[in-house]
């Protein structure tokens, strides 16, 4: 209890944190800045160790085997809330600034992800049961950072923004060859199609596969798509748009350069690229260990200054970047409540201990987006330099009318 109430003090600044210790001794925390105001219980005094030397992950594991419990209102959300207000104080903490340092520099054995490894990685998170996606995620189950005109608008609608901003901005012309990179449950891939492109789309994961191939074919669209389980190394060709969402995070950070070479090489000399991915604004780092070891394994974060060193190496323009900032958070927070609406649904696909795990991930990626330094990325990319449009009033312009077009 020593170790973790020393951390507690110097951690909470902002808000209060009140401890009923596995000894029974409570304890109050902070309070000296507005801010939460969380109870919770420890059941098991090897957690509060664990929680000392590993915050994220052994929090996470004490939440998922009920070594920790929450009182007087409070839950798992508001916790993270707190520990995310004062995220600043405890990377200040010399023990957990240890541990980073080590993170970062294991980061080569972290992302050894050569292609069979990286499907292996890929199938333990997308091909659980579609039916727990379908609990959460929209109609058109699209599972990446959604669009939204306000943080009022439905998911439904953010998504279809988000679609539409995205097939705008690749400029398609009838009958252009379109390369998928990372499909998903299929709704890119038939938006792309009823725009009027011919498109491949690339997957490991055979139950995403599955379900998008009956998508296609219920929306009579299999003469224009096609779902190849590869990983993108593996794929030839040519194509005239690239487009990859979602899918940068699973890269590595020691391989981008072969993901953007392969973007070159299966380029046209007059096609160019959409990369839609999560980023962060801060320099290089390291993926957190509950992230890791339990939700995206093999999973990095890019910098920006990460990411155009690596255009740089392959001779890549850059020919436009959008910053979404909120828009994942709004995402994840809709998905958050309707996983919290349909949990009984989830656990019976499931059990209690992956409840609690989905709702520390959903809750912790929320608040990286909300207090942290991660926002979302979308580059445009090409070989030549006069391939996108001088500017890039089009993708508003085009955008209005897909809209009109495909509602």
């Amino acid at each position: 209890m020593r170790l973790l109430s020393g951390l507690l003090k110097k951690f909470v600044r902002k808000g209060t944190l009140r401890v009923t210790h596995a000894n029974g001794q409570q304890v109050v925390y902070g309070g000296q800045e507005p801010g939460p105001d969380v109870s919770l219980r420890f059941h098991d005094a090897t957690a509060e160790r664990a929680i000392f030397f590993n915050p994220e992950l052994a929090a996470a594991e004490a939440y998922m085997d009920e070594k920790l419990s929450f009182e007087d209102g409070s839950d798992i959300h508001q916790f993270l809330t707190l520990f995310s207000v004062n995220r600043a104080p405890l990377s200040q903490h010399r023990v957990q600034g240890l541990l980073r340092r080590t993170w970062k520099a294991m980061r080569r054995r972290q992302q050894a992800n050569d292609v069979a490894n990286a499907k292996k990685q890929a199938r333990s998170h997308y091909d659980l049961s579609t039916e727990l996606y379908r609990l959460f995620l929209d109609e058109g189950m699209n599972y990446s950072c959604a669009l939204y005109t306000d943080e009022h608008e439905s998911l439904e609608q953010a998504q279809v923004n988000k679609l539409i901003h995205i097939v705008a901005k690749l400029k398609l012309k009838p009958g252009m060859r379109v390369l998928e990179i990372g499909g998903g449950w299929g709704s890119l891939a038939i938006m792309l199609a009823r725009a009027g492109a011919q498109v491949t789309s690339l997957n490991v994961s055979p139950e995403q596969v599955k379900i998008a191939r009956e998508r296609v074919t219920a929306a009579e669209l299999d003469d224009k798509v096609e779902f190849v389980i590869e990983d993108y190394r593996e794929h030839q060709g040519t194509y005239d748009r690239i487009v990859s969402v979602g899918m940068m995070e699973h890269v590595g950070v020691f391989n981008f350069d072969d993901y953007f070479n392969v973007v070159r090489d299966r380029l046209t000399d007059d096609g160019f690229a959409m990369i839609h991915s999560i980023g962060r604004m801060t320099q290089p780092g390291t993926t957190g260990p509950f992230f890791r070891k339990y939700i995206f394994p093999g999973g990095y974060v890019p910098a920006l200054s990460e990411t155009f060193a690596s255009l740089e190496r392959c001779g890549l323009w850059v020919c436009d970047t959008e910053i979404l900032r909120l828009h994942y958070a709004y995402t994840l927070r809709d998905w958050r409540v309707r996983f919290q609406e349909n949990r009984e649904q989830a656990k019976a696909l499931y059990d209690e201990r992956f409840c609690r795990m989905w709702e520390f991930y959903l809750s912790a990626a929320e608040l990286g987006f909300v207090d942290g330094s991660n926002m979302v990325f979308q580059l445009l990319l090409s070989k030549e330099r006069d391939t996108v449009p001088l500017i890039r009033d089009y993708i508003t312009t085009d955008g209005k009318k897909l809209k009109k077009k495909l509602s």
